[in-house]
């Protein structure tokens, strides 16, 4: 079943609900009871009979958005036959279809006029009432924000070094959702903001035992509308980790963001740590700066606190030997590697390589007999690491491969997590859906999406494959930058906190070295933000006047 199919059976479900629960109240309010079971419309009325702007009808099917505002519509209409109290309301958003049934099937319930005793409220009640009059501008104001949340632009941290030095740990960036076409939200019920998780409730630092922020169980299928472009080489994408072995809905996966540095169809290589697309060297860009790690001995320890003032933070792990101090440095440019090899204290320092031929394989037991996929080369069964990779061939969108012993690694994801089929893989032959085949035509386009800090990233070369439903857009702009916002695990030093001023406000995604800088937006989404309610103020004001 389609996207907008789905969703259609979705809101005629809900409407048939409203309006099982409701049609004796639309009775009382002088409308045809059948006008309860209209999706939108039933809405409109209840706004329409509340004193409600009318238009916010429009919100009340629209995924994480709707159940946020339908919510807020029954609590209206709870309020219109006299359901005021805390208990009601509190009813009303927990137990919303089967509440509302009580008090439309009750005998006594009868409208009721909010507005008639004003005159004689008390100032306890007064009170109360501007409370709920507050309470109402929080929630659209978290409504608003959901809304540019999921269908407009979503904010995203930088917590890993993997895209050093053009993206920096503690960048907090505004991710355009349209870039690449605009992915329609697959699991509409969820709370806003959250990403897949509602907080680490379990066991420290694993998510399989957190509660979840969405119904797993009400579920959209993957659909992508306005798709003018694709991403690009070169292109700094935001994606969800395919990977995920938490969240089975794939718009709640983790999200990544690295540069895509092959397309589909291209053939993807490193060579002694360098990158090559097609059999041609990677092209760098105005805002890249290629690193690598470098190995350094010393004969007394370095003072890093004061590199990381001359060149910003570095990781680097530092271990205490007979001779010195061995220092291992994640991501060094050839200019910062030049400078500190000139340091008194260094008395050797090389790049660190891994040699050709040997795979990157990591183990979840110390017998080394259960592989740990996700630390792992992808895929498992080549002789590859970071550093000597491929050469491998993207998929693309068509394209028919052939499926053997060797090349099921390779293949296996894309033909079982990511297009959904069944494989089984028995007596050496290749079973899909049930059928035996030695061929795959492959159904969507897959991407390599590598970190910029090629030594310090987990990346395509571990995971494999992105496919393009698993793409959320491009980063616009980072909007606040502080060091020190997230700690290294892997590095003997940690950066000291200060805000980088200069970073604000600045494109991220241009490829040029001098970034646009958006101060004028940011000046505008405040104003907008925090204007808003103020001249609607003076407008209902002038309106009373007149």
């Amino acid at each position: 079943m389609n996207y907008f199919l789905t969703y259609t059976v979705y809101v005629l479900i809900l409407s048939v609900l409203m309006g099982i629960s409701t049609w004796k109240l639309f009775k009382k309010m002088g409308y045809n009871p059948l006008l309860a079971f209209i999706p939108f419309y039933n809405y409109f009325i209840i706004l329409k009979e509340t004193k409600h702007p009318k238009w916010w009808a429009i919100l009340s099917y629209l995924p994480i958005v709707g159940p946020i505002m339908m919510s807020v519509f029954h609590i209206y209409l709870m309020k219109k036959f006299g359901k005021t109290l805390f208990q009601h309301q509190l009813l009303t958003v927990v137990l919303p279809f089967i509440y509302m049934a009580t008090v439309n099937y009750s005998k006594d319930v009868e409208i009721e006029d909010e507005n008639a005793d004003d005159l004689f409220l008390t100032d306890e009640e007064k009170n109360e009432k501007k409370k709920d009059t507050f309470l109402g501008s929080i929630t659209f104001a978290v409504v608003f924000a959901t809304i540019i949340h999921v269908f407009v632009t979503q904010p995203f941290g930088i917590p890993t070094g993997s895209m050093e030095r053009t993206l920096l740990v503690g960048d907090f960036l505004f991710v355009n959702k349209w870039s690449y076409g605009y992915r329609m939200p697959m699991r509409p019920v969820a709370i806003p903001f959250l990403q897949g998780t509602i907080m680490d409730t379990g066991q420290k630092g694993n998510p399989k035992d957190d509660p979840k922020s969405y119904v797993d169980g009400i579920k959209l299928p993957y659909t992508r509308i306005f798709q003018f472009n694709k991403p690009q080489k070169n292109d700094v994408v935001v994606f969800n980790y395919p990977r995920d072995s938490v969240h089975t809905a794939i718009d709640r996966k983790d999200p990544y963001v690295k540069r895509c540095v092959a397309v589909a169809g291209d053939t993807f290589e490193m060579r002694g740590g360098r990158l090559f697309v097609n059999g041609k060297p990677e092209m760098v860009l105005g805002d890249q700066e290629v690193q690598h790690k470098y190995v350094v001995s010393t004969g007394s320890q370095l003072d890093i606190p004061a590199l990381y003032k001359m060149y910003g933070f570095l990781p680097v792990q530092e271990q205490q030997t007979n001779e010195g101090f061995l220092y291992g440095f994640q991501g060094l440019t050839d200019r910062i590697a030049k400078e500190i090899k000139q340091l008194p204290q260094v008395i050797d320092m090389k790049e660190d390589v891994n040699p050709k031929g040997y795979a990157a394989i990591a183990y979840k037991d110390e017998v080394a007999k259960k592989i740990d996929t996700t630390q792992s080369i992808f895929p498992v069964n080549k002789p590859w690491n970071q550093d000597w990779y491929g050469p491998l061939k993207i998929p693309k969108k068509g394209d028919v491969v052939t499926l053997n012993q060797e090349t099921l690694p390779e293949y296996k994801w894309i033909i079982s997590e990511y297009e959904h089929n069944s494989l089984e893989n028995k007596n050496g032959k290749i079973f899909i859906n049930g059928k035996e085949t030695t061929q795959y035509t492959i159904k969507q386009d897959y991407y390599m999406m590598v970190g910029d800090n090629r030594d310090a990233s987990l990346d395509a070369r571990f995971f494999g494959f992105v496919p393009e439903e698993n793409i959320v857009g491009k980063p616009m702009f980072t909007w606040m930058s502080l060091q020190g916002a997230f700690s290294d695990s892997s590095s003997s030093y940690q950066a000291p906190f200060k805000v980088r001023w200069d970073r604000m406000f600045k494109a991220t995604n241009t490829g040029e070295a001098n970034k646009t800088s958006y101060w004028w937006i940011a000046a505008m989404i405040l104003i907008l933000f925090f204007g808003w309610e103020y001249f609607m103020k003076l407008f209902r004001k002038k309106n009373t006047e007149e």
